[in-house]
C-alpha cells in the first residue's frame, strides 16, 4: 500500500503550495464523510482526484471552495485559509461543479457577462474577460446561441468559461467530462490539459484513462480517508502486486522455471501451441537472468517483457474493489 502522507505528512501547512490541507475532517452527525486527508498541490500541478461513489471526493472539493465547513483540520489555498478568510480563497478559485449552474433560458453571452458582473468586473472590461474567456475555451463567436439548445459538450464549455472569467490561479473541476461523448471528451481534456503551468488544477473524476492523458499525479481517497498519492506511474507500480515480467518459452514448466536464478514467483498464463507464457515475479528486474538461463539451457526465447499493473488494477486494489 503507498503511503497516504506524501506531501502533506508534515503537520500544519506549507507555505509554498498553491492547495494545502492537513488533517481535514467532516461529520454530519454520527456520520464520518471525511477523516484525517492531509495533501498539497503545487503551483501549475494538475492532479487527479480518484475515488469510488460517496468516497469524500465531493465533500473535499466543497470544503476547498468553501461551499461547505470542515468539521476539523485546515485548508488554505493560494495562502488563504478556507475558514477564516472564504471571501478571499473565492477570489482565487474557479469552480466547475459536475451539473454547471447554467440559466437555460439566457445566451451564452449574457450568461458570462452576468457571472463577470457578479465577479466586479463592469463596463469595458466586463465584455473584455467574457470575449477572452470564450475564445479560450473554443466558444468564439457563440455569444447568441441561447444555453438551452448547447450539446452538453458546449455546456461544460460554458461551466468551464465561468470559472475561467476572474483568472483565478486555482480551479477545481467535478467530473468535467461526465456523460460527454468521445469527441467532447477529448475537447474538454485539450482543454484542461492547456491550464497546466497557468493555473493549478484539481480534477476530480471516474474515468481512470483520463487521469492518465492529463494528470501527471494523483490523489486516492476510499471511504472518508485519503489512501495514496503519487504519480501515475508509482501508483502503478506500488499497487496490485507492482511492476512484473512477462515470459514466453519453449518446452519449460512452471516448476522448472521456478528454479531459474532471479525468479521468485511464477504464474503459468496459458499455451500457445508449444509456447508457454507466464507472469513471473523477482525483487529485482530478472529479465538479464532469465535470458541467460535461458541461452545457456538452448531454450528458445520468445517474449520477455516488464509489464506493470495498469491504472485501473492499481484503483481496485488502493480503495478494496469497492464502493464507499
Amino acid at each position: 500500500m503507498i503511503d497516504p502522507c506524501g506531501r502533506g505528512e508534515a503537520a500544519g501547512l506549507s507555505t509554498g503550495a498553491m492547495i494545502a490541507v492537513s488533517t481535514l475532517g467532516r461529520s454530519y452527525g454520527g456520520f464520518v464523510a471525511l477523516s484525517d486527508v492531509s495533501f498539497e498541490v503545487g503551483k501549475g500541478e494538475v492532479v487527479g482526484f480518484l475515488g469510488p461513489n460517496g468516497a469524500g471526493k465531493t465533500t473535499t472539493m466543497r470544503i476547498l471552495t468553501t461551499f461547505l465547513p470542515a468539521t476539523e483540520g485546515e485548508a488554505k489555498v493560494a495562502g488563504f485559509d478556507v475558514e477564516e478568510e472564504p471571501f478571499e480563497v473565492k477570489r482565487r478559485v474557479g469552480y466547475l461543479p459536475e451539473s454547471p449552474p447554467l440559466y437555460p433560458e439566457l445566451t451564452v453571452g449574457d450568461y458570462l457577462a452576468f457571472v463577470a458582473e457578479l465577479r466586479g468586473f463592469l463596463g469595458a472590461e466586463r465584455f473584455s474577460r467574457v470575449g477572452r474567456v470564450m475564445e479560450r475555451v473554443g466558444l468564439a463567436g457563440w455569444d447568441r446561441r441561447i444555453l438551452s439548445s448547447l450539446s452538453k459538450g458546449y455546456r461544460q464549455r460554458v461551466g468551464l468559461a465561468q470559472a475561467l472569467l476572474h483568472d483565478p490561479p486555482v480551479l477545481i473541476l467535478d467530473e468535467p467530462t461526465s456523460g460527454l461523448d468521445p469527441a467532447q471528451v477529448a475537447g474538454i481534456r485539450d482543454l484542461v490539459r492547456s491550464l497546466a503551468g497557468d493555473h493549478t488544477v484539481i480534477l476530480s473524476t471516474h474515468i481512470l484513462s483520463e487521469v492518465e492523458a492529463i494528470c501527471p499525479r494523483a490523489l486516492v481517497i476510499a471511504r472518508g480517508r485519503l489512501v495514496a498519492q503519487g504519480t501515475v506511474g508509482e501508483l502503478r507500480d506500488r499497487a496490485a502486486g507492482g511492476p512484473w515480467t512477462y515470459v514466453e518459452l519453449d518446452g519449460v514448466d512452471a516448476k522448472d522455471l521456478g528454479g531459474w536464478p532471479g525468479v521468485d514467483r511464477v504464474e503459468p498464463l496459458g499455451v500457445d501451441g508449444r509456447w508457454r507464457a507466464f507472469r513471473v515475479r523477482a525483487a529485482v528486474d530478472p529479465r538479464p537472468a532469465l535470458a541467460a538461463r535461458a541461452a545457456a539451457l538452448g531454450v528458445e526465447l520468445r517474449a520477455l517483457e516488464l509489464r506493470r499493473p495498469s491504472l485501473e488494477e492499481a484503483f481496485i486494489d488502493l480503495v478494496g474493489g469497492r464502493e464507499a
